[in-house]
């Protein structure tokens, strides 16, 4: 019975790997719908905490506003090093190199656990003054035993975007879904017994987020170090420290994490800007109609991460027609799904923002959030295009090319149009909105220039 059950896992695993080693349009498909479900669902039960927590007031919601970019900054961590592992498993999967594959995976583990302590250690102490720098100044009662717990419990935050990056990386999409998908949907049962029925507030909203993503941390080890039915093997005697690996998945994780932190600066700085020219009303408005938008934003973010498997593994074989296609056809897919979106958040914005505007102390919030929405919406088809590229590039181990295309379109694009449209042509809080989306539109157009002629470059030179 054993035998029976070890052969039909192990040719479960080889459809698997068959999966990602074949076309690129079929692998993508097939890996990114799951990979967009978990992130709906968890972007799903995060915008659900900020549901539950608008019933409490304007000042609440605004404090897990302020407090939002910390939690995208240890999540960024834990996915970048995620992206990292899971372009240099791929990769070596892509070559036929299993044993390093899997020493790659180990090494992957290991950067979880040092992540795990490191954190707490050096957020905590200091967590006063950051939050206040970030503007939680005047919310301070409520961001503080917010950000503590979430700080707390980040080791799950951590191992779950690694575990499930090298679940992907084999094409083993569909339990990092499960895991994730469940963290999601117990989030959702029990944000409301411990925010209201236990009283606990804003903090019960924390100790829910913390003990459902809990659940996939388990689930994952369990699957991975216990049950042991990966096509990696994860095993004392398959990890040998090496400064290559280690160094090849940093080249990759560091940028893709800097890319995140990036992300959330610019949360920050935005934050802090329509602070200046607006009130407290509106950054709630502007954090809650983000919320709603960054869940539509996780279809071009699952296809994008689907492409860093498709691709490392098409570069590992050294096939550059398939790393092409893979980027064009992540693009497409991303692209008619953000229209469909954006046209469905335009024509329903009053609904949308009733999710945060359902009470009496938040009534005022809803015509707020459905202009800013009606706005920022278009962010979702500014994107994919960048974001495609910049996570191919990720999955051919070009961290830094993936980094550079990302500062530019994230950052330094945004904040130049930003300031432009507040200081210059007095437009004040829709300047944020406006410039958010011309900046990453702008990003994006020069993405595809670079990644089409960096591919001509490597054709050239393997041709």
């Amino acid at each position: 019975m054993n035998q029976e059950r070890e052969l039909k896992d192990e040719a479960h695993t080889n459809e698997k790997i068959d999966l990602i080693r074949g076309d690129p349009k079929v692998a993508i498909r097939a890996i990114a719908w799951p990979m967009v479900l978990t992130l709906v669902l968890n972007m799903v039960y995060n915008m659900v905490d900020r549901v539950w927590v608008s019933g409490l007031g304007s000042d609440p919601l605004a404090a897990l506003g302020f407090v939002t970019p910390l939690f995208i900054i240890i999540g960024g961590l834990a996915n970048g090093f995620g992206a990292g592992a899971n372009s240099l498993i791929s990769r070596y999967i892509g070559a036929k190199n299993t044993p390093e594959a899997s020493n790659s995976a180990l090494h992957g583990v290991l950067i979880a656990l040092v992540l795990s302590i490191l954190i707490p250690i050096i957020l905590l102490p200091c967590l006063d003054g950051l939050l206040n720098v970030m503007g939680a100044s005047s919310v301070l009662s409520y961001a503080k035993p917010y950000a503590t717990i979430i700080i707390i419990g980040s080791f799950t935050i951590i191992f779950n975007g690694i575990l499930s990056s090298e679940l992907r990386a084999e094409g083993d999409v569909k339990r990092a879904t499960i895991a994730l998908a469940f963290t999601g949907i117990l989030n959702m049962i029990i944000d409301p017994i411990f925010i209201y029925t236990l009283g606990l507030g804003v903090n019960g909203a924390a100790i829910a987020t913390i003990l459902s993503a809990l659940v996939a941390t388990v689930l994952m080890i369990y699957w991975m170090f216990i049950k042991k039915d990966t096509y990696v093997t994860l095993t004392r005697q398959a990890f040998t420290y090496s400064n290559k690996i280690m160094k090849q998945l940093i080249a990759v994780a560091l940028p893709a994490s800097v890319e995140q932190l990036i992300i959330s600066l610019i949360s920050i700085i935005l934050n802090a800007l329509i602070a200046m020219v607006a009130s407290t009303a509106v950054v709630a408005g502007f954090t809650a109609a983000f919320s709603i938008v960054q869940v539509g934003m996780m279809t071009s973010v699952g296809i994008g991460t689907a492409a860093i498997t498709v691709a490392g593994v098409a570069y590992g074989a050294r096939d550059f027609d398939k790393v092409k296609t893979a980027c064009h056809y992540s693009i497409k897919l991303s692209m008619i799904v953000a229209i469909i979106i954006v046209i469905i958040m335009e024509i329903f914005a009053p609904q949308l923002a009733l999710l945060f505007s359902y009470s009496s102390t938040s009534a005022s919030l809803g015509p707020v959030i459905a202009e800013i929405l009606r706005i920022i919406a278009l962010f979702l088809v500014a994107i994919p295009v960048g974001l495609c590229c910049a996570n191919v590039f990720q999955g051919i181990g070009k961290g830094t090319i993936s980094l550079a295309l990302t500062l530019l379109r994230e950052l330094i694009l945004v904040l130049v149009f930003v300031a432009v449209f507040i200081f210059v042509l007095g437009m004040g809080h829709y300047g944020v909105y406006w410039g958010m989306v011309l900046g990453s539109a702008i990003g994006s157009i020069l993405g595809i220039i670079v990644f089409e002629g960096y591919l001509r470059r490597i054709i050239k030179l393997n041709s």
